[in-house]
């Protein structure tokens, strides 16, 4: 059994953690982050993304995030791979699951920047 692949986009000041390349947002939702490691967010972003949308027929997750002065925007959702549009409620949902104070407790728990000692 192959997994299957995710394809990672690192710019300067940009993160982007797609399944289908080009990365593209027919659905999508942001959210204001304090500083922290972009791959570690994006990764655990994506876990619970996926994990909300799973059963959403042809959905491909893309987790997007971009350095600010102040901290980081998190752009998050993804595309159809299938002939279908996505209803509104899927962004709402999208954005009640970037602001749910627990989630991002943990993301952030998680994907803290570590400094040098």
């Amino acid at each position: 059994m192959s997994r299957a692949r995710w394809h990672i986009l690192s710019e300067p000041g940009r993160y982007t953690l797609a399944r289908h390349l080009p990365p593209r947002f027919d659905v999508v939702a942001e959210a204001i982050f304090p500083p922290a490691d972009p791959a570690r967010l994006a990764q655990q972003i994506r876990q619970d993304l996926w994990r909300l949308l799973q059963r959403l027929r042809g959905f491909s997750p893309v987790v997007q995030v971009s350095a600010t002065e102040g901290g980081l925007i998190v752009r998050a959702g993804g595309r159809s791979m299938v002939a279908q549009t996505y209803p509104k409620e899927i962004e709402s949902q999208i954005q009640t699951l970037l602001q749910d104070p627990q989630h991002r407790l943990r993301w952030l728990a998680w994907a803290k920047t570590r400094r040098a000692a």
